[in-house]
C-alpha cells in the first residue's frame, strides 16, 4: 500500500483529471472536484496572467461553498500544473499566486526543481511529477516530489513511450509514495487495471475535454468522438517534445499528419507564442475509442465510477471461481 499524503487520502474515485494544455479552467475543474476526482489545470491557462489570481478565488470559494452545503460529499481537491521549463517566465509568479490560495496539490512538468518543491511544501502543498522514464523518476524524488505522475505510451499531450506494465515495475522496485498512471485510460476498467497494476491513481485527459465543461470548440469535442487510436500522430513539431495529436488537427492546419518534419528541441516553448502558433492542433491520447458521445463532467464521473465497480465485481468473481 503507497503512503498517500492527506490531500489524496479517501478520494470517491482514484482518478485525477490531467490538467488540459489551452483547454482546462475552472469550471471543468470546479465540476471534477464536485464529482470526486480530483481537477487540475495549467496555470499557463490564466492569460493575462493577472487571469490566474480571479480563477484561482473561483475554484477555492466555489468548493468551499459546496463543502458547507454538502458536508457529507466534500469536493475532491484540486491541483494546479507548473511548468518547470526555462521558457516558463512565469513560473515564480504563478507560484506565489497559487501560495497566496493554498494550493493542494501541484502537478510540476518539464522539469523537477527543489526551491519550487520547497515553496508548495511551505504552504502544506503536495507536488506529484510527471515523468516518462524511471531516470527521470529518481531525479524528481530525490529534488523533493512527493509523488510521481507516469507518463506511458499512448498518453495524450508530452506523452512517452514505455509500456505501462515495464513503467510502473520499474518504479515500483523503489518507490512506495503516491503513483498515478497516464497513457489511454478513459473507462472505469481501465482505471481498476492501473491500480491492478501497482499505480494508486489513474490520471484521465482526453475523455474529459469530450465534456461539456471544457474550454474546447465543438468540432474538437466532435473529433475525438469520432476518432480511434488509429488518429493519434505522435510528433514533436509542435512544441519541440513527442506529444500525441489529433490527425484531422493536423490536417486542417495543411499538414500532412504521416510527414511532419522534426523539430529543434531547444525551440521548446510554453508560452503564448507557441498558443498562437498552434492553437488549433488539437492533443489527444490513444484512449478515445471508447468515447462515444459528448456529456457533461458529471455525467462522465459518474460513468467511470459505475465501469470501475463493475470491473471490481468481475475481478472478484474471477478470483472466487
Amino acid at each position: 500500500m503507497s503512503k498517500l499524503p492527506g490531500a489524496l487520502k479517501n478520494l470517491p474515485l482514484p482518478i485525477i483529471g490531467s490538467p488540459l494544455f489551452i483547454i482546462s479552467n475552472p469550471k471543468l475543474v470546479i465540476a471534477q472536484c464536485i464529482a470526486g476526482v480530483v481537477g487540475a489545470m495549467p496555470a499557463l491557462n490564466a492569460r493575462p496572467a493577472s487571469q490566474l489570481d480571479e480563477w484561482l478565488a473561483e475554484i477555492t470559494e466555489t468548493l468551499a461553498a459546496h463543502d458547507r452545503a454538502h458536508p457529507d460529499r466534500p469536493a475532491a481537491p484540486f491541483a494546479i500544473n507548473q511548468i518547470v521549463h526555462k521558457s516558463n517566465q512565469r513560473l515564480e509568479s504563478d507560484m506565489e499566486m497559487c501560495m497566496k490560495y493554498r494550493v493542494p496539490i501541484y502537478i510540476t512538468s518539464m522539469g523537477a526543481r527543489e526551491d519550487i518543491y520547497a515553496a508548495a511544501h511551505s504552504d502544506g502543498g503536495v507536488v506529484l511529477h510527471d515523468v516518462i522514464n524511471n531516470k527521470f523518476a529518481h531525479k524528481a524524488i530525490e529534488k523533493g516530489a512527493d509523488g510521481l505522475i507516469a507518463v506511458a505510451a499512448g498518453a495524450g499531450g508530452h506523452a512517452g513511450i514505455k509500456s505501462p506494465f515495464a513503467l510502473i515495475q520499474e518504479i515500483r522496485q523503489w518507490f512506495d509514495g503516491p503513483v498515478a498512471l497516464s497513457g489511454a485510460i478513459s473507462t472505469g476498467a481501465a482505471v481498476l487495471a492501473a491500480q491492478a497494476m501497482g499505480a494508486d491513481f489513474a490520471y484521465i485527459g482526453s475523455a474529459f475535454i469530450a465534456t461539456e465543461e471544457a474550454r474546447a470548440a465543438d468540432d474538437y469535442k466532435q473529433a475525438i468522438v469520432d476518432s480511434t487510436s488509429d488518429d493519434i500522430i505522435y510528433t514533436n513539431l509542435f512544441s519541440g517534445v513527442h506529444a500525441n495529436y489529433l490527425a484531422a488537427s493536423i490536417r486542417t492546419a495543411g499538414l500532412d499528419p504521416q510527414n511532419l518534419p522534426e523539430s529543434d528541441p531547444s525551440k521548446m516553448d510554453f508560452g503564448a507564442e507557441r498558443t498562437r502558433a498552434w492553437k488549433d492542433i488539437w492533443g489527444c491520447g490513444q484512449g478515445i475509442g471508447v468515447v462515444s458521445k459528448v456529456q457533461s463532467t458529471a455525467d462522465l464521473v459518474a460513468q467511470l465510477k459505475r465501469e470501475y465497480a463493475e470491473a471490481r465485481r468481475r475481478l472478484l468473481g474471477c478470483i472466487n471461481t
